[in-house]
């Protein structure tokens, strides 16, 4: 299953990864090996990740090096990083959920990536190439590029670090060019992990680490439009490179401080969305300042742990995409997260955590005013349930209690149980994923609850195995708002294999 992951120091390796950058930019290399050969396993998300791909400011690998990798296989000198991965899924889902839709769906999502990254003194430029495709689907699944974009390039950057800046002791880091962005949470800005397809952004990034004490990452960007876009194109298997979407600017600052009093992280952060039409499809022309904190204390043997993140949301945004008859209509919006959770020690390490989320929704359809929160380019999958064919919730419009219950029996085995109510925030506005909306209000908000099993094994570092299931119990709204298709409920199953080399 998979972690939520973050950028720099805030990654599971955070202490160890203090002591080598310290030994490092003391220019100590015998500290630097002696830490690495202590590195524990630190378990990487189930996708292609760089996962041999060295960070510029702490001198290691995000993860342990794979047994079967072809750095040493070809004997590749210690300047180039090279990382291989491929990971085949099956999914299959009874029943359906959105407007206008019936019966089920199934699919084979693949994706192959090839990282490489070469390193000469300060400066590194490095590439990475993905495949992702998908087969078995028909006229009726809906294909978007979030299942398929194949044959591109997600990264190619020129970039410069510096590990102790003037002998300040300060790390500095910038990248230029096409990137992934992953940080904090990963509800705003996330690198995908479930979805097929990953998010990237053509511009330039520094970064700022005090080691020990704080982080701060800076950014203007012009996200990547994955092409083509349209589903008959995408079925085909037509072949369209990705262009950077000139019109919109993504920027922001993201500010991180660690080892606050009682173990606890605090994130400060700013996004500016500015969006403009585009020539192969109109937009909404969303305009956004998105101020965020978030506070976090990680899980430990018999501690609580706790994550509290609060998001508002101004700005503006069109009624419609066509720019002839859209207004603009004035955007305020907000988001919260909080849980708490408590690990035992007993056998397997049961850890149980109770979460709460809430999404501000549309009040009022006709008020000339805007109140659904949007996720920008965040991902969801670690809260609301497998995306893919299945994907039911968002971030957007929805109030969800639920509990989580995780094990893990073994080092490399690891379980968890899920289960979530939603409800809409707002009874008028739409439960979005479905794209069912009942602007009168009259068919309440009680959307359903779901239930999620998902279990993972890591053989070794090179070959992963994962499966999981999800059931959604339809509610009221999601049987008989206007347009929903039958009062079935889902029943969502997935297997998968992920090879690192």
């Amino acid at each position: 299953m998979q972690k939520k992951h973050t950028t720099g120091m805030t990654a599971a390796g955070h202490t160890l990864g203090l002591i080598i950058a310290a030994g490092t930019y003391m220019g100590s290399s015998t500290s630097v090996q002696a830490a690495e050969e202590k590195k524990s396993y630190t378990q990487p998300p189930f996708a292609p990740f760089s996962s041999q791909i060295r960070d510029a400011l702490n001198g290691f690998g995000k993860y342990e090096k794979p047994v079967w990798n072809l750095h040493d296989a070809l004997d590749l000198p210690d300047w180039l990083s090279v990382s291989l991965e491929q990971r085949t899924r099956y999914e299959t889902l009874d029943g359906s959920f959105k407007a206008n839709s019936q019966g089920g769906d199934q699919q084979i999502p693949m994706q192959i990536d090839l990282s490489l990254e070469a390193r000469f003194g300060h400066w590194r430029v490095g590439g990475e190439f993905l495949d992702a495709r998908q087969f078995g689907a028909d006229k009726g699944s809906g294909l978007n590029n979030t299942h398929v974009d194949e044959a591109d390039f997600i990264q190619g950057y020129l970039a410069w670090g510096d590990q102790n800046v003037a002998y300040s002791g300060l790390g500095a880091e910038v990248i230029a060019g096409r990137q992934t962005l992953n940080l904090g949470s990963r509800r705003l800005v996330a690198r995908n992990v479930f979805r097929n397809t990953i998010n990237s952004f053509d511009g330039l990034r520094l970064r700022l680490l005090d080691y020990g004490n704080w982080q701060f990452t800076t950014f203007v960007t012009m996200p990547v439009g994955r092409y083509p876009n349209n589903s008959a194109q995408l079925l085909d298997h037509f072949h369209s490179f990705d262009e950077p979407e000139y019109q919109t600017w993504f920027s922001g600052g993201f500010l991180e401080v660690y080892d606050l009093p009682w173990k606890t992280n605090a994130e400060l952060y700013l996004y500016h969305l500015d969006e403009g039409d585009r020539k192969r499809n109109p937009t909404s022309n969303r305009r956004y300042f998105t101020p965020g904190m978030r506070l976090y204390r990680k899980p430990a043997k018999e501690q609580f742990d706790f994550e509290l993140e609060a998001i508002g949301q101004i700005g503006t945004v069109r009624s419609s995409k066509k720019a002839s008859d859209g207004k603009d209509l004035q955007h305020r919006a907000w988001y919260q997260s909080f849980n708490v959770g408590y690990t035992f020690d007993l056998p397997w390490s049961p850890r149980l955590s109770l979460e709460y989320d809430y999404a501000s929704g549309d009040r009022d359809p006709n008020d000339g005013k805007d109140e659904r929160f949007d996720t920008l380019f965040g991902a969801r999958r670690f809260q609301y349930g497998p995306t893919g064919i299945y994907g039911t919730f968002a971030r957007s419009n929805i109030n969800t209690p639920g509990y989580r219950i995780g094990i893990k029996p073994r080092s490399n085995v690891q379980a968890f149980l899920a289960h979530r109510f939603f409800w809409l925030a707002e009874d008028k506005d739409a439960w979005t994923a479905a794209n069912l909306r009942d602007t009168t209000g009259n068919t309440g908000n009680f959307v359903g609850h779901q239930l999620e099993l998902a279990a993972r094994w890591d053989i070794n570092s090179s070959l992963n195995l994962e499966t999981g299931w999800a059931h959604l119990f339809k509610g009221e709204f999601a049987k008989n708002a206007p347009s929903a298709p039958d009062a079935k409920d889902l029943d969502y199953f997935y297997v998968q294999s992920l090879f690192r080399f």
